[in-house]
């Protein structure tokens, strides 16, 4: 090495020229990809030799064995790399074997893209919407979506993993480096000349005997035909009633005959119809009356009710409303099963858009208008709670299956009806009175308070400005809670009505348990509403004691303050 320190020296000289002349022949640019040859392998490096760089590239093993590429490596050997830098920072040369590998796969795939010939690669793994393909000759990584594995939907793929087959390149993003694959179009290529070959066999008109149904569409349903082509039906030529959607009609599994209506060997598809096999039962719709009692049977339940026929395809809608008189939210499960013969009754019929409804109810006496005919209004029944929630029990009427409101409101006149409905337990018999009967409703309204003597009754013989004595049963800051004495009920005089004076109208000048008078403010039986009042009482006694005592001096001796102020008012107005 001292022979290049000395730059001084002949021999430096020299050499620097040959060096440079021979640098000048060879351009290496950073981004290009170039062959290296190996010159040493350790454990943790590869150095390569490349022609026209000043030093040794150096490789990481690892990334040699992540390629694959670990039985290649031997000394004389070659190397594809891409030259990343020619020199940084430290005088080092950088180059990837990895992106060279990358680089070189995504121009195989851009030429096999634009002349539209498959690939070769293999599944190697699953990921969020479908699988991850790798190209076989440049381990390059492409995406194939769920859809385009099959022509068919497949539960299960183990059987396609790692193995090698064609794919189609069915989209390249060059911004991303991004490559989009697919097998099911390999595989439709090679059947749609067999297909065309199927098709030809169909005319119009013909028969398919035992067509599978093999999926359903918000438009129609597909049915397999002898397991070697697909054909649709629509869903306006699966029934001659109204279908929403082919799940009302079919189950997936099931074979049933279709004819063949339309023949398309450009798009290679073939219509068939499922209601054209029979006649249309709409000719003769007029056989069928409004308000008569049929039978139908249940060809399909539904969480919303149950499909049934009147006839071959005639098929009608039995909603779950029209299941039961008493029972909410029936379940068509709990009370048919497929093939059962029903009762039911015609409740429309609509032929501009062939349409029937029917009811199962119907053919069974109303449990109400019985329960009206055997209990009117006001009379007493026994009854057992049976649900209760936050504001009402439901009662079952004894040998009838009806359950009947009674809210709070209608438990007890003394107390407050939310407080008196948590003493009712499910399972207690009670004893009620009917209030309300509404049949075409199908609802019956009871109560147990009227039942009892009503309290209220006390205040039929009184009048406003009447005077009565009342028991003082506690106080707060907002009045007095007082009960009238003969009567059960508690009322409130107000904070505003214990005194004309308003210094006396404190709530706690008592103590509770004191007999006081009181007059009647208000009073109506309708909405038995009574209000009290004190103040009113001084207001009435003052009033008379003006009006019999018309003296000042006379007046001196009455228990209100303002008496005699009162009197030389009333002596100035008259003069």
């Amino acid at each position: 090495m001292e022979i290049y320190k000395d730059l001084s020296n002949p021999n430096s000289k020299e050499f620097e020229q040959l060096l440079n002349n021979q640098l000048s022949k060879i351009k290496l640019t950073e981004g290009t990809i170039v062959e290296g040859k190996i010159n040493k392998i350790t454990d943790k490096f590869v150095f390569l030799f490349i022609e026209g760089l000043k030093s040794e590239p150096v490789l990481d093993i690892n990334e040699l064995k992540s390629l694959g590429q670990e039985s290649n490596l031997k000394v004389g050997g070659k190397i594809s790399v891409l030259i990343e830098k020619i020199e940084d920072k430290n005088g080092e040369v950088i180059v990837s074997a990895n992106k060279a590998q990358k680089i070189k796969g995504w121009d195989k795939l851009v030429e096999a893209y634009e002349k539209k010939e498959p690939i070769m690669g293999k599944i190697v793994s699953k990921c969020k919407g479908g699988c991850i393909v790798e190209h076989i000759e440049t381990k390059s990584l492409m995406f194939l979506p769920g859809s385009q594995i099959s022509d068919k939907p497949l539960k299960d793929i183990s059987h396609l993993m790692n193995e090698p087959q064609k794919f189609a390149l069915i989209k390249l993003d060059k911004v991303r480096g991004n490559a989009c694959v697919s097998r099911r179009e390999i595989i439709s290529s090679f059947k749609k000349e067999d297909k065309a070959k199927i098709i030809e066999k169909y005319k119009v008109g013909d028969i398919i005997k035992n067509a599978e149904v093999k999926g359903y569409s918000s438009f129609g349903c597909f049915f397999n035909v002898n397991g070697e082509l697909d054909v649709l039906v629509h869903l306006q030529e699966i029934s001659y009633s109204r279908v929403n959607h082919p799940d009302e009609v079919f189950n997936i599994g099931e074979k049933h005959d279709l004819k063949v209506i339309s023949v398309d060997k450009n798009k290679l598809q073939v219509g068939c119809s499922v209601k054209q096999l029979s006649p249309d039962p709409f000719e003769h719709i007029e056989n069928y009356e409004l308000n008569k009692i049929y039978k139908a049977k249940v060809v399909k339940i539904m969480d919303f009710g149950a499909f049934c026929e009147l006839e071959p395809g005639l098929t009608t809608l039995l909603h779950s409303s029209e299941l039961s008189w008493t029972k909410k939210n029936v379940s068509a499960k709990k009370m048919f099963k497929i093939g059962d013969e029903i009762d039911c009754v015609i409740t429309e019929i609509d032929k501009e858009k062939r349409r029937v409804a029917i009811s199962h109810k119907l053919t069974k006496e109303n449990p109400f208008e019985t329960f009206e005919k055997i209990y009117p209004v006001d009379t007493l029944v026994e009854g057992e709670v049976v649900n209760k929630n936050e504001y009402s029990l439901f009662i079952k009427i004894k040998d009838l299956d009806i359950d009947a409101f009674l809210h709070c409101n209608d438990l007890t006149y003394l107390n407050n009806g939310e407080e008196e409905l948590q003493k009712y337990r499910i399972g207690d018999k009670v004893k009620v009175k009917v209030l309300e009967i509404k049949a075409s409703e199908n609802k019956v309204r009871v109560g147990l308070r009227q039942t009892q003597p009503d309290p209220f009754d006390w205040f039929k013989d009184k009048s406003v400005n009447q005077t009565i004595t009342v028991k003082i049963i506690s106080t707060d800051s907002k009045g007095l809670v007082v009960r009238p004495e003969g009567c059960e009920m508690d009322f409130v005089i107000k904070k505003s009505q214990i005194a004309i004076n308003t210094a006396d109208a404190r709530p706690s000048r008592f103590t509770g348990g004191e007999r006081i008078d009181c007059a009647i403010s208000e009073i109506d039986l309708n909405k038995r509403k009574v209000s009290l009042s004190i103040k009113l009482l001084e207001e009435i006694e003052k009033k008379e004691a003006l009006d019999k005592y018309g003296s000042e001096g006379s007046g001196k001796n009455l228990p209100f303050s303002s008496l005699s102020e009162d009197l030389k008012k009333k002596e100035d107005k008259k003069k």
